[in-house]
């Protein structure tokens, strides 16, 4: 069995928000895998199913985010899984741009509170997540204003698109393990925004192969100038010498 969490608030009030980025992944997979997440276990709403031949359980705790732990520690118990290989967490992640993944095998919460709570409460931080970023907080707002906010439309494309990675990347992780995950979808951002920053990538090749050019022109330019008065001194010395000879010998004569 492999427990898959999704982290958010319960309520319409909170649907779409900021926070609530692991309920959509755990709704976008369930739809996907055909799994009904509708029972009510443990405080949460859950669903079983397959997944690549696996028996997986979906959740989406239903005590709100900073009391996650208290669900998900239930389900750990009852299930008798392993966290570090059967508990895979998605949640938000502020420090991430709208629309970027990160997946890590374990680690610390990082300041998000319901990872927080289920480190505590589970007693490990050793457990796969999945964080689909939704922007850094503007200066001046409150934390828990942002994250209970909306996306602008812009953004909630971006973000869209992110989880429909973030459901595929959970499948990988069922299927292949996490390292395959990872590999796969670590760092993936939108389509729009992967052309912007390959296009910025290749105006930095570009400018950087510009001042490698200038550097090399300038180096020959100089080796050019070196050599140029390297032979207008042996030019002015020959030119000198048949002078001097001839002085010397007019200095004998004499």
């Amino acid at each position: 069995m492999i427990i898959i969490a999704g982290l958010g608030n319960p309520g319409k009030k909170y649907e779409g928000t900021r926070h609530n980025m692991g309920f959509e992944v755990i709704d976008i997979l369930a739809e996907k895998c055909g799994i009904r997440v509708n029972m009510l276990k443990s405080k949460a709403l859950t669903g079983s199913g397959i997944i690549a031949g696996e028996k997986v359980l979906l959740v989406k705790p239903q005590t709100f985010m900073n009391l996650s732990g208290t669900s998900l520690a239930e389900l750990v118990n009852f299930y008798k899984v392993d966290p570090a290989t059967e508990l895979i967490v998605i949640s938000d992640d502020i420090e991430l741009d709208p629309g970027r993944l990160r997946i890590r095998k374990s680690g610390s919460h990082g300041g998000h509170n319901g990872l927080k709570d289920i480190i505590a409460r589970t007693g490990s931080d050793a457990f796969a997540r999945i964080r689909v970023g939704v922007g850094k907080k503007p200066a001046g707002w409150d934390l828990a204003d942002y994250v209970m906010g909306h996306f602008g439309p812009k953004e909630r494309g971006y973000v869209d698109e992110a989880q429909a990675a973030a459901a595929e990347a959970v499948i990988t992780a069922v299927e292949k393990g996490i390292d395959a995950a990872m590999n796969g979808y670590n760092g993936f951002m939108p389509a729009e925004l992967a052309e912007k920053a390959r296009l910025e990538k290749e105006a930095k090749a570009a400018e950087r192969a510009r001042i490698r050019e200038e550097k090399r022109l300038a180096r020959e330019a100089e080796k050019a100038a070196k050599a140029a008065e390297e032979a207008k001194a042996a030019e002015a010395i020959q030119v000198a010498e048949p002078i001097k000879v001839t002085a010397e010998a007019e200095t004998a004569e004499a």
